[in-house]
């Protein structure tokens, strides 16, 4: 089913079309999707069941059927959602049947500031009417509609986010190896080496024992798990490393990636990182910048109470924690930058709070720096290249 925005003959003078407004609040038990049409002030709500997208479109097009022929004009539809759970998939169906689609920002609607509201599918669904009808009206402070990637876009992203869980699920398989090892007194046991399992067959507890059948068995378990992770971790590096060292990768930003990896301080995995989070995006100018990767300041002027709250935190924290985290490196890989000089000679021997607080701002400029450096190709003021 596609809905055709078709301009139904009239005897009117005045063809132009009218919006019809709607709001999806989705859900794994059921979807439920609201009107607001011209022919009514009251909200339309209807059941669809979760997943099904025909049945919605259906929906949208007897809707739409009905407004047209009691208006006798031609009909637009505007419909929103919030991003989460569900992805984009459903904005590419709603799209590629001719209807305008716009995935919000759940953390932009406004809401009751009381500690006990009242929250409903019912409510929701009016609150994003009125935050995507004020939004087409021209008040981008309704709300913040989500910029939806391609597909290219989106399956690019996988493959460092993969890494980044993989990871996650070593260091829990290590601990708790770890931790069993502890609690029978023995703490020099090595999970990541490579003879771990001759390491476990020489095992004593702290009061000379041999390991109990049942614990060695679990952390036999454990091992064979530990190595299937590291064994997909390798996979997916081996994956990501190729996209440097292969001329011909048809990765989507082989490039920009390759540009990065040029850098003394930006590894494969930084490069591919930043690449996928942050720089695959066009940006306006490096306010936007700042403000996607969350490292924009929040000021506090209210009457004669002036302050500086620090940064929003309100983008990108994948992007932000591994721009802190190169800041670091930056500073041991390129010391003679404009960069690294900048910060020694606003930090100097201080240590503590006020050099976290330089780094942060520091991640803020080499972030810039980087977004010029793939834009322009001007390499950032005293930056090195590896050989």
């Amino acid at each position: 089913m596609e809905v055709r925005m078709v301009n139904t003959p009239s005897a009117d003078s005045n063809n132009e079309p009218v919006a019809c407004y709607v709001a999806i609040e989705l859900s794994k038990s059921g979807w439920l999707v609201g009107f607001l049409t011209p022919l009514s002030d009251k909200t339309g709500r209807y059941q669809v069941k979760a997943g099904d997208a025909q049945a919605l479109l259906d929906l949208i097009e007897r809707v739409h059927t009905r407004v047209a022929r009691q208006l006798n004009r031609p009909v637009e539809v505007m419909s929103c959602y919030e991003a989460g759970y569900d992805g984009f998939w459903l904005h590419r169906v709603l799209e590629a049947h001719g209807i305008h689609n716009h995935v919000l920002d759940p953390a932009s609607l406004q809401v009751n500031r009381r500690a006990r509201r009242a929250k409903t599918d019912r409510i929701d669904v009016d609150r994003m009417l009125r935050a995507l009808i004020r939004y087409l009206r021209g008040e981008p402070e309704a709300c913040s509609v989500a910029q939806v990637p391609r597909v290219e876009e989106e399956d690019a992203k996988r493959l460092h986010r993969e890494r980044k869980r993989l990871v996650v699920e070593r260091v829990q398989h290590v601990n708790r190896i770890k931790g069993l090892c502890a609690a029978q007194g023995i703490y020099n046991y090595a999970p990541l080496r490579p003879d771990r399992w001759s390491q476990l067959e020489k095992l004593r507890t702290g009061d000379g024992r041999s390991l109990p059948a049942r614990l060695k068995s679990e952390i036999v378990r454990e091992l064979k798990r530990l190595e299937l992770v590291l064994e997909m971790i390798e996979t997916v590096e081996a994956e990501r490393d190729a996209i440097i060292k292969d001329p011909r990768s048809r990765h989507l930003n082989a490039d920009k990636i390759k540009m990065l990896a040029r850098l003394r301080a930006i590894g494969p995995e930084f490069a591919t990182s930043l690449t996928g989070e942050v720089f695959y995006r066009k940006f306006a100018n490096r306010r936007k910048l700042g403000r996607y990767v969350g490292l924009d300041g929040s000021p506090f002027r209210s009457g004669s109470v002036e302050r500086d709250q620090g940064i929003s935190k309100a983008g990108n924290p994948v992007a932000r924690s591994m721009m802190v985290e190169l800041a670091w490196t930056w500073l041991r890989y390129q010391p003679d930058s404009a960069l690294s000089i900048w910060f020694r000679e606003r930090v100097g021997n201080l240590k503590g709070r006020p050099r976290r607080i330089a780094i942060v701002a520091m991640a803020r400029k080499l972030l810039v720096a980087l977004w010029r450096y793939l834009e322009t190709g001007v390499i950032p003021t005293g930056a090195v290249l590896k050989a």
